[in-house]
This record gives C-alpha cells, structure tokens and sequence, in this order.
C-alpha cells in the first residue's frame, strides 16, 4: 500500500499521533502538549489533517494549523490578525491581514492560560461568523 494509501485509512486525530511520534524529539513533544492545551481550550476542537501533512485543529472554521520545522513548531491561527494578543504570543507571520503565528522554539515555555485564551477567543470568531 502506498504512503497516501496509508493516509487515508487513519483518521486525522491517529495521523496527527503519527506525527508527533515520528519526529521523536523536542518538536513532538512540543506539537502533543499544544494539542493537549488546544483540546483543553475547546473539548468540542475537531482535528483534520490537510495539504498532505499539517494538523489542523477546527470548530465553525480553522482556528490553527500546527507545522513542524527543524528550528520551530509553528501554529498558524488563520485569523490571528483579528484576535486579542494581549500576552503578546504571537511572534511571526505579523506582517499579513489575516493570519497570525505562534513559533515556539526548544526549550520553550508555553504561558498555558495565554494560550488557551487564543484558542477560545479563536473558536468564538469563528462561532460568531458562523451566524451572520
């Protein structure tokens, strides 16, 4: 069976553990406790797996994407631009109209309930757009 075959007999939520098992370091870990926060945000966070490898995390809309590189773990909120920041998390991607970006770096500290004030900030955007 081929890789994309592989794919698309595992649902995103066992595609995403994959993931953070196969990079086997700090980003893994990283990437599983940003889930773990994210879940906790938003119990009702739906998980998809897009564009042949990007966990996304959803709830009325994307709230973010979670991407692996060799430096950073990067989530991309799709509408940061209009989010409230006031710990200031965001930290790259600041030049665009809609999109925001978190890169957390090894060793890294996450401020949890900063964190997780995004995301339910986030989902209640998304709610809020949903019913226009």
């Amino acid at each position: 069976m081929t890789t994309t075959g592989l794919q698309d007999s595992k649902s995103p939520s066992e595609l995403i553990d994959g993931r953070i098992k196969e990079l086997g370091d700090w980003r893994g870990e990283m990437l599983g406790r940003l889930r773990a926060l994210i879940h906790q945000a938003d119990p009702d966070v739906v998980e998809t797996w897009k564009w042949r490898g990007v966990p996304v995390w959803e709830d009325a809309g994307m709230i973010c994407t979670g991407e692996t590189y060799k430096a950073v773990v990067k989530l991309t909120f799709a509408k940061g631009a209009a989010l409230p920041d006031p710990a200031r998390l965001f930290n790259s991607s600041l030049e665009g109209n809609t999109r925001r970006a978190i890169d957390f770096q090894k060793g890294e500290e996450i401020n949890e309930e900063a964190f997780k004030a995004l995301v339910r900030a986030a989902v209640a955007l998304n709610k809020s757009k949903a019913r226009r």
